[in-house]
């Protein structure tokens, strides 16, 4: 498949990866895996999308769409990491934590803006196993943090 081929036609552009916000990583190959580091929502204007998921804070769709731009902030670390996101060969784990108020229980929802948007962009090879927790606080207060493994060609 020519992923890059596909982003055109679904009218998606990779944003330039935002930097580690620590000491570590964004991708480390092992094998034939490619182990993403948790990443946030970046909108292309550079900012984050933040706060509190639920009751009185952000609703299910703009948390959703906190989730489609952490998928296309995994897939620019990804071919970062690669040169070439025509090398993935199945997305085998998501992991999904959700900022979010106590009593929002909607977190598979959320994280489902990730999942549509690599199996959009990947086919069958972008659905895997997934988690998707609630989580009292996450870094700069952003609303979500998807970490991600994949397998890939040699």
């Amino acid at each position: 498949m020519d992923v890059d081929a596909r982003l055109r036609d679904l009218g998606l552009e990779l944003p330039t990866p935002m930097g580690p916000g620590g000491n570590y990583l964004p991708a480390m190959a092992a094998g034939d895996l490619v182990f993403l580091s948790g990443m946030g929502p970046v909108r292309p204007d550079g900012t984050l999308v933040t706060g509190k998921v639920g009751d009185g804070g952000l609703d299910l769709e703009t948390a959703r769409e906190a989730a489609r731009l952490t998928a296309l902030q995994l897939l620019a670390a990804l071919r970062a990491e690669l040169g070439d996101l025509g090398r993935v060969r199945q997305v085998v784990k998501l992991f999904g934590m959700v900022n979010c108020r106590p009593g929002f229980n909607r977190t598979p929802a959320v994280i489902d803006g990730c999942s549509d948007l690599f199996v959009d962009v990947l086919g069958d090879a972008g659905r895997g196993a997934r988690s998707a927790v609630g989580m009292a606080e996450l870094p700069f207060d952003i609303a979500v943090e998807i970490e991600a493994v994949v397998r890939i060609t040699a």
